[in-house]
């Protein structure tokens, strides 16, 4: 059975097919596009733990999960008709084909920002492209900060940015100002957002990625707060009776241990 399916696209392409045909599993032939949905997301997420840990293994194993339900994708399209491998493989291959004119073609480019920016122009000057909006294309159930950041990032290709450094961080302290003087919910729900959106922009500045940053933080706050609560079994003690003081000095000392 395995040398029915190898190890290539092709082969996984056919491996997706057997599972849903009538000799297949019952589960898989009752998949759809958007049941899929929600397990591909988090195939994602898993995929960036990985990255992340920077294990080679943990990379591939997840890939793999990720490239699978991309063929599944495929697969489920096919069967009804929609479209099929070749339409998606080709038509990536042309898109990249035709916005690398500076390798497939005789235009010239002298850094890697040139190179970004003739993107930007082929890509808008494609038939599909041309009368779209500058934030058309920018999915909205993309995580906020990554959300906050495309915007951000495709707003200021048409000049719509500030002009230094400096006034990015007088409209962090602006928004600042104007969240400790909302008064109702409402109010400082939105005070909020607009201080996010800022700090998003500071991290577009620095050339950092916000989403990245934050998660990074997650994980050093998450690594240090467990070494608290261990600290304090290992004591007989639990964080939750301890004192603001005590809680205090179990962090510093837990920050000495996990930088």
């Amino acid at each position: 059975m395995p040398q029915e399916f190898p190890p290539t696209f092709d082969g996984l392409l056919a491996l997706c097919a057997h599972l849903r045909g009538p000799d297949g599993c019952p589960w898989d032939g009752e998949q759809s596009h958007e049941s899929l949905k929600p397990m591909l997301l988090e195939e994602v997420y898993e995929l960036l733990d990985a990255i992340d840990g920077g294990k080679s293994e943990e990379i591939a194993e997840e890939l793999g999960d990720v490239l699978y339900h991309l063929v599944y994708q495929i697969q489920i399209a096919d069967e009804a008709g929609q479209f099929d491998a070749e339409d998606v493989v080709g038509g990536v291959r042309d898109k990249l084909m035709r916005r690398h004119p500076h390798v497939f073609g005789d235009a010239t480019v002298s850094d890697s920002g040139e190179v970004v920016a003739r993107w930007d122009d082929i890509k808008r000057a494609e038939p599909s492209n041309k009368d779209k909006g500058t934030l058309d294309g920018i999915p909205r159930a993309m995580p906020s900060l990554a959300y906050a950041q495309a915007l951000g990032n495709r707003a200021s290709k048409v000049g719509f940015e500030w002009d230094d450094f400096g006034g990015v961080l007088d409209k962090v302290r602006e928004e600042l100002d104007e969240l400790q003087r909302a008064e109702t919910p409402q109010e400082r729900e939105a005070e909020y957002g607009d201080v996010l959106f800022t700090l998003v922009n500071v991290a577009r500045w620095l050339k950092l990625d916000a989403e990245d940053s934050l998660r990074m933080t997650g994980h050093k706050f998450r690594a240090r707060f467990e070494h608290m609560e261990s600290l304090a079994r290992e004591r007989g003690q639990s964080v939750s009776d301890l004192s603001f003081d005590e809680k205090e000095a179990l962090w510093v000392e837990a920050k000495r241990v996990v930088g």
